[in-house]
């Protein structure tokens, strides 16, 4: 039993990686992007690469991945974003980032194959550390280091304010002489570099495998929609929560139960509390 619950923080983790990274994003553009579950395939896939492939050390190779996770959100933002917020307030950039996710899902399948490949070993450790093998707790520490990062940026550095002033209301950030076209490009890369990290630090438990951004972008927005929109606290619960939830529907039903219960606590939650857990409680003025 400890084995599941153990397991189930690890990908409940990488759930809410996900999730946070979905907030950084919406904060400055109130879009969800499809290809937020990407950027942390691209983390596992190319971090893998660089240390298995290029033969390069452990933190080249991270440094790499982050690298690689920043550019795909700047181009994100650039290709499947910008110009469709340019022309239209409606829901457009559903399409436009699932074509891209879509896109990038096949290039990635044919330049690194469609198996799942292991991840190389970050750190000296022998295979039998059971639970305390580094794939479990590496996933966690990262982002619980990543939540408080955020705080920190939000809280003590003027680009984190200029990201909560965009959040409140784009329009009077712009009247105020905030750039906010800037503001939203760099809250991309900041995602996509965080969704780099996440997907390098799990990449043990998920392995380097091409079609593993579409299950994390749903999973993550499950995540994301039980904590609370906007909630970073929000999105460890809820990807925590999730995690476990799916790790005893494995343990105890199978995991073809697995997905169909994930989504089962979503309406749940959306029906109970729509806002989400712990998510602010939005009020339309009429």
């Amino acid at each position: 039993m400890l084995a599941v619950i153990v397991s189930g923080l690890a990908i409940g983790a990488v759930y809410a990686a996900t999730a946070l990274a979905y907030n950084v994003m919406y904060s400055t553009s109130k879009v969800l992007s499809v290809t937020t579950g990407h950027l942390c395939m691209l983390g596992g896939v190319f971090g893998a690469w660089f240390i298995a492939g290029l033969g390069l050390p452990a933190g080249l190779g991270l440094l790499g991945a982050v690298l690689v996770g920043a550019a795909f959100g700047g181009i994100t933002e650039v290709v499947g974003v910008r110009r469709v917020l340019a022309r239209s307030d409606e829901h457009l950039w559903l399409l436009s980032t699932l074509a891209l996710a879509t896109m990038l899902q096949q290039a990635v399948g044919l330049w690194w194959g469609t198996e799942p490949k292991p991840f190389p070993r970050l750190i000296p450790q022998d295979f039998s550390a059971g639970l305390l093998d580094q794939k479990y707790w590496l996933p966690i520490l990262t982002v619980l280091a990543m939540t408080a990062g955020l705080e920190a940026f939000y809280r003590l550095t003027l680009w984190g304010k200029l990201f909560q002033a965009t959040s409140e209301d784009a329009f009077a950030a712009r009247a105020r002489g905030i750039p906010t076209d800037r503001v939203r490009s760099a809250s991309y890369l900041l995602a996509g570099a965080l969704g780099g990290l996440a997907g390098f630090a799990a990449g043990q438990l998920t392995f380097a495998f091409f079609a593993l951004g579409l299950t994390l972008t749903l999973n993550g927005f499950i995540a994301l929609a039980v904590g609370g929109l906007g909630s970073n606290l929000g999105a460890l619960v809820g990807g925590a929560g999730l995690g476990l939830l799916s790790a005893f529907a494995t343990y105890w039903f199978g995991g073809e139960y697995q997905q169909t219960i994930a989504v089962g606590l979503l309406m749940l939650v959306l029906l109970v509390r729509p806002e989400g857990l712990l998510g602010a409680r939005r009020v339309r003025p009429v």
